[in-house]
């Protein structure tokens, strides 16, 4: 018998007020990126101040939002957003880009780093490591709110998504449904989980190993890239793709795929450019620069 979701996705009714676990993973991503950085900080990995990271921070998660939700409608929404212009504002229906977020912050990052005559991807470089505990709570996010489900499947771990259901049933129904077996065959892959394990636990252990210490401009970014690019491709083998896009093309190219694909050659274009490049020593450690 699989695993019926039946997870509340609101984490605080105030009144009319619905406050989703999905929108306080963004806080809790902020909050480990801004621990994590400071850490490399005060290690001498960037010559600025704490105020100044804190302005990188703050520039950052406006890319993360303003672009992530670009992204989306772009990517994914383009045909809505023509039919429904005021469609891009409606954030509470749901839709964020990890494509568009990080062109977002690219841009963020590169205003930031022309403020203070920094080279941007040593300012990339410092970032990196910072991301994929954010990616890890976002995908939890996903989980939560039982969305971005992967492919009908029998493995053990297969779960059953209401939301993914052809008709609308009670709680109630499901479970009775469940324990009849009744859904058996409309369980799918856990793909959130996938991605949080990949994207969020592996990338990040290999990141942190990785940047433990001084690498020449361009590695660590080239490294984050390339492992986005290979995690995201692979698990959009088993994610469902988005029900009004479906397969691009061979009935098994994704839009996640098309747009994952660009970044494992430009992780690997990094790496290659890296062994041409100098390894920065470590900074002061930061309270006087800014």
């Amino acid at each position: 018998m699989h695993y019926l979701h039946d997870i509340d996705p609101v984490a605080i009714h105030l009144g009319p007020l619905a406050i989703h676990w999905y929108g306080l993973t963004y806080l809790v991503a902020f909050a480990l990126a801004y621990w994590l950085g400071t850490r490399r900080l005060r290690a001498g990995r960037l010559p600025v101040s704490e105020q100044a990271f804190s302005d990188l921070m703050f520039y950052g998660m406006i890319g993360v939002v303003a672009g992530g939700r670009i992204g989306y409608m772009l990517f994914y929404g383009y045909a809505k957003l023509i039919a429904d212009p005021l469609s891009f504002f409606r954030v509470w229906e749901g839709g964020m880009s990890f494509h568009g977020g990080l062109i977002g912050v690219m841009l963020a990052t590169l205003w930031w780093s022309r403020k203070h005559r920094l080279q941007v991807f040593d300012t990339l470089d410092f970032v990196a490591p910072l991301i994929p505990t954010g990616l890890l709570s976002v995908r939890l996010g996903n989980f939560v709110g039982g969305e971005l489900w992967g492919r009908i499947s029998d493995v053990p771990w297969a779960m059953i998504f209401p939301n993914a259901l052809p008709h609308n049933y009670s709680i109630d129904v499901l479970r009775e449904m469940q324990a009849s077996g009744a859904l058996d065959g409309l369980a799918r892959h856990p793909t959130q989980l996938y991605e949080a394990a990949l994207e969020g636990v592996v990338m990040f252990l290999l990141l942190w190993w990785f940047s433990r210490r001084p690498r020449p401009r361009y590695a660590v970014s080239g490294m984050f890239a390339l492992l986005y690019g290979i995690f995201r491709f692979a698990v959009e083998f088993l994610r469902e793709p988005d029900a009004h896009i479906g397969f691009i093309a061979f009935d098994w190219l994704t839009m996640g795929m098309l747009l994952s694909a660009p970044l494992i050659l430009v992780g690997m274009g990094l790496l290659l450019l890296s062994h041409r490049s100098p390894t920065l020593p470590l900074a002061t450690p930061a309270g006087s620069t800014s």
